[in-house]
C-alpha cells in the first residue's frame, strides 16, 4: 500500500494524475496529511466521499505510536515512538527560552560505531521512511497538545542522517513545503559524523544548516573514537567543508564532545583552531554525557573553560552547550531504545521521572 506521508506534494499531484484526477486533488490530500490529529481519509472533508474511499483503499496514513514519555527536571521531554514493525525510536523535545527545539531520529540504531555514543550500542537495524521521520513532528504536537509546532528541528537523534540520504531529503522537502509543515530551511539543521560526499550533495540539494560531529583535531584521536574517520579522514572532511556552498552570514557548526584525557588538552584546542581556519565556523563544546557501559568521563569545568578560551582567543564563536535531559538519558549520544524493547510490538518504560 502507498505510504501517503512519505510522498512529497509533487508526488501526490502525480499520483492524482495517474488516477485520472486533477492535480489539485493531490494538493488537497497533501495539505491534510500534515494537520495534527488526522486519523483517516474520512476526515478530509473537501474531498468527495467517493474519492476519500478510493484514496483510503490505495494506501495508508502512517502514524507513530507514543509508547513512552519521560520528562526531565529541566523540562526536556523524551518520547519513545513505536513503529509498525515493532521497533522503536526516540525523539527529544528541548525547551529553550522562548521556543521548543525537536531532535529527530533518522534510523533505528546507527552503523557509525562511535565509541562514546550509547546509540551505537544498538547497532544498525534499519533506515526510517520519510513518514517516520517527518511524522515525529506530528506525533510530538499531538502528544503534547501543541498548537504551534516546535520552532527548530535538528537531525541529531538516533542514526546518521546522511546514511539515509534519500529519505532525509524527501523529509526536508515535506517539512519545508508551504502546504505541509512550512518550515524555513534556516530552522532545520542536519548533523553528520562526516560522510563527505553526501555533505556536498546536501549543500547542492537543500538549504539547511549543517553540523559536523568532529570531536578531535587530528586523525589519530578521531580514528580511535570515530571509525568513520578511516573512510573519510579529517583532510577529506575539511576539504568538503571548504567546498560546501555556505550562504552569506551562515556558518557550519562543529560539534566537539570533550572527553577527559582524550581530546580536551590545550594542544588539541590549539590544533582545532588551526584546523578550522578559513571556514565560517561556530563551535559547540559538549562535555561528555555518561551512559551505561561507556567508560569516558567529562573534563572538569575549569578544563572546559580553558579549552573554550583558546578558541575564543583565536576568534571563534565557541559555546559550551549545556546538555539537557541527562537524568532521562535524552542528552547528546544517550538515545537507545533497546532497553525499552520487551517483545516485538510491545515495550516497557525502564526509566520514569
Amino acid at each position: 500500500m502507498i505510504d501517503y506521508r512519505s510522498l512529497t506534494r509533487k508526488e501526490l499531484e502525480d499520483l492524482a494524475g495517474n488516477m485520472g484526477l486533477p492535480a489539485y486533488r493531490g494538493r488537497q490530500v497533501f495539505k491534510w496529511l500534515w494537520r495534527p490529529g488526522l486519523s483517516g481519509f474520512h476526515e478530509i472533508t473537501d474531498l468527495p466521499s467517493g474519492l476519500r474511499n478510493v484514496f483510503a483503499q490505495k494506501g495508508r496514513i502512517a502514524r507513530l505510536k507514543v509508547a513512552t514519555e519521560q520528562k526531565s527536571v529541566d523540562g526536556t521531554i523524551k518520547l519513545g515512538l513505536g513503529l509498525d514493525d515493532g521497533l522503536m525510536i526516540e525523539c527529544v523535545v528541548i525547551p529553550e527560552k522562548d521556543h521548543l527545539t525537536l531532535c529527530l531520529s533518522t534510523q533505528v540504531g546507527c552503523a557509525m560505531g562511535c565509541s562514546f555514543c550509547y546509540t551505537a550500542r544498538m547497532g544498525f537495524l534499519r533506515n526510517l521512511e520519510a513518514s517516520e521521520i517527518a511524522g515525529q513532528v506530528i506525533a510530538v504536537m499531538e502528544r503534547l497538545g501543541l498548537e504551534e509546532r516546535p520552532r527548530n528541528l535538528v537531525f541529531m537523534g538516533m542514526g546518521e542522517p546522511l546514511a539515509n540520504y534519500e529519505n532525509l531529503t524527501r523529509t526536508v522537502q515535506i517539512l519545508t513545503d508551504e502546504l505541509g509543515l512550512n518550515y524555513s530551511g534556516r530552522r532545520i539543521t542536519v548533523s553528520t559524523s562526516g560522510l563527505a560526499p553526501e555533505m556536498l550533495r546536501l549543500g547542492q540539494d537543500l538549504d539547511v544548516g549543517l553540523a559536523i560531529s568532529l570531536h578531535a583535531p587530528d586523525d589519530e584521536i578521531r580514528q580511535e573514537i570515530m571509525p568513520i574517520n578511516r573512510r573519510y579522514p579529517i583532510s577529506a572532511l575539511i576539504n568538503a567543508c571548504k567546498s560546501y556552498p555556505i550562504k552569506p552570514r551562515r556558518r557550519i557548526t562543529f560539534e566537539y564532545l570533550l572527553l577527559q584525557g582524550i581530546n580536551d588538552r590545550m594542544e588539541q584546542a590549539r590544533g582545532l583552531a588551526r584546523l578550522l581556519r578559513g571556514i565560517p565556523a561556530k563551535i559547540n563544546l559538549i562535555p561528555f554525557n555518561e551512559s551505561p557501559g561507556l567508560s569516558f568521563k567529562a573534563p572538569s569545568e575549569e578544563d572546559v573553560l580553558a579549552f573554550q578560551k583558546v578558541l575564543t582567543d583565536a576568534g571563534y564563536t565557541a559555546i559550551i552547550r549545556k546538555s539537557k535531559g541527562q537524568d532521562i538519558a535524552a542528552a547528546c549520544g544517550q538515545l537507545n531504545t533497546m532497553p525499552l524493547l520487551h517483545t516485538r510490538g510491545r515495550c516497557i518504560n525502564t526509566n520514569t521521572a
